[in-house]
């Protein structure tokens, strides 16, 4: 597999990055409600799709349309202060990079590999992304508020092999599994390595998602031992 692999697609978030909250404030903070409420309303799932297919870019509008399913009056200072604070959290995910990570990458650029992203991600997830240590290692980037598919949509994937000038059984995707992504992969005969580096799961969604994995790592470094 090793010398038949050209190009290698990562999702971002969980699998490269984790837009952590800190100790300090965060969105829940300013709404005085727990991380667990804002994230139930944060990722609802109609809310979360026309963000991340881009039918949404203006940053406020997403942040006033999460406030107003919860049905919590919120002043505009206090939105603009929720709207800032996610900005930071991904910012930061997106800045600070685990250094094992970026080995990864240095060594399968080094090794002739090209890298690209397919991600789901509305515009405040990725603003910063060209201020990332990612942004110059990578030979492209496909997010899906910025073409309009969101995986596990073989469109996203087509868009992404396209960009590489790439076949299908010349890649392999690496994800840490979430919205299908390893089964859309598969459907278009892309190889699949399942990554557990960034996000812990329990036994019986591990065991889920390795249906559509070729490999499972729970160490980072074990890519260049696959790919190399």
């Amino acid at each position: 597999m090793k010398k038949n692999i050209n190009v290698i697609f990562f999702d971002l978030f969980f699998t490269l990055v984790t837009p952590k909250y800190n100790d300090l404030r965060n969105e829940n903070d300013v709404l005085k409600i727990t991380r667990e409420e804002w994230e139930i309303h944060a990722e609802d799932n109609e809310l979360y799709e026309k963000r991340a297919i881009g039918k949404e870019k203006i940053p406020i509008k997403i942040i006033e349309s999460i406030i107003k399913k919860m049905g919590m009056k919120v002043s505009d200072c206090d939105k603009n202060e929720v709207l800032r604070l996610r900005e930071e959290r991904f910012k930061k995910s997106i800045i600070e990079v685990d250094f094992s990570i970026i080995d990864v990458l240095l060594n399968l650029k080094k090794n002739g590999k090209k890298v690209c992203l397919i991600s789901n991600a509305d515009i405040i997830d990725v603003k910063h992304w060209e201020n990332s240590l990612l942004y110059n290692l990578f030979d492209g980037a496909i997010f899906s508020y910025e073409v309009g598919y969101i995986k596990p949509q073989i469109e996203i994937y087509n868009i992404a092999l396209n960009r590489m000038k790439a076949k299908p059984e010349e890649c392999i995707f690496i994800g840490d599994g979430g919205s299908d992504e390893l089964k859309g992969a598969k459907e278009l005969g892309i190889k699949t390595i399942l990554t557990s580096y960034l996000l812990k799961r329990n036994e019986k969604q591990l065991n889920t998602l390795k249906k559509f994995a070729d490999y499972y790592i729970e160490d980072f470094q074990e890519i260049k031992n696959l790919l190399l």
